[in-house]
């Protein structure tokens, strides 16, 4: 990767396409970008999405479904309703049925860089 900006951005038109309804990991947009050890650096980018417009960064989530990035909205649960108006069932925290509205990028796009 080039430099984190250029980074971000990708992560940026990734979560993009992440429908509603549905939800993905910092994890699989790392591997999908080729950089499977930067689940981390996907949540820096999502944290510093705030100021963009269409970046729907609460349809991202850890690996176990956990909101782990709650926080970084305003609100206490504001990630939660989110999703809960987009019909996903959250319960402490925690997406409901994960593995049905699980998207996963590595499968549902074609190789950015190709």
């Amino acid at each position: 990767m080039a430099t984190d900006h250029n980074f971000f951005e990708r992560v940026y038109l990734v979560v993009k396409q992440v429908p509603a309804g549905r939800v993905t990991t910092y994890g699989a947009i790392a591997r999908y970008l080729g950089a499977a050890k930067s689940a981390r650096m996907v949540g820096w980018a999502l944290n510093g999405s705030k100021r963009l417009e269409n970046v729907p960064a609460q349809r991202v989530v850890n690996r176990m479904g956990m909101l782990t990035g709650k926080h970084h909205f305003s609100g206490t649960s504001a990630m939660q309703q989110l999703l809960e108006e987009e019909g996903i069932k959250v319960k402490d925290n925690l997406i409901q049925d994960f593995k049905k509205v699980f998207w996963d990028p590595n499968e549902e796009l074609e190789n950015m860089d190709e």
